[in-house]
């Protein structure tokens, strides 16, 4: 029997699936020169270094795990806004927290809130919810799991 591909290929199209999304992107490390919004295509893309949660189970917190790298592309969007990010240092990192998805009653679509470490964030405004997540390269080792309060 073979082992299972080690590769993450995510899409979602509905708040659930999102919430899928999120779980295996939480404390991605995200630099900001990987982010790009392609108002002609609609498309918002990111990359990210993530930590492999589905690979950890019900082992041990002390258990080492590993981390590998992530394209994520968000697709229907029609405008991007940003709190506290600033673009031209594009060699600093964003420690993504969580992806959600809501309606605002004002818009058509539904809006995007990719929510960072240190009261951070980006607002996707869609006309649809799309979203791709596809691991890429090989994943590497790494001693220091994220934690979080509880934990």
């Amino acid at each position: 029997m073979s082992d299972p591909d080690p590769y993450l290929k995510l899409k979602a199209v509905g708040t659930e699936d999102l919430a899928v999304i999120s779980g295996a992107l939480q404390d991605a490390i995200v630099p900001i020169g990987d982010i790009s919004f392609k108002p002609g295509t609609g498309q918002f893309i990111f990359v990210a270094n993530r930590f492999c949660w589905e690979t950890i189970g019900a082992a041990k917190s002390s258990v080492p795990g590993s981390r590998i790298h992530a394209g994520v592309t968000f697709s229907n969007v029609v405008d991007v806004k940003r709190r506290g990010i600033n673009f031209c240092n594009r060699s600093a990192f964003l420690s993504l927290l969580a992806a959600t998805c809501t309606n605002l009653s004002d818009r058509d679509g539904p809006t995007i809130e990719l929510t960072f470490s240190g009261d951070t964030g980006i607002r996707l405004e869609t006309t649809e919810l799309l979203c791709h997540l596809e691991d890429f390269g090989e994943p590497w080792p790494t001693q220091w799991r994220p934690q979080h309060a509880g934990d």
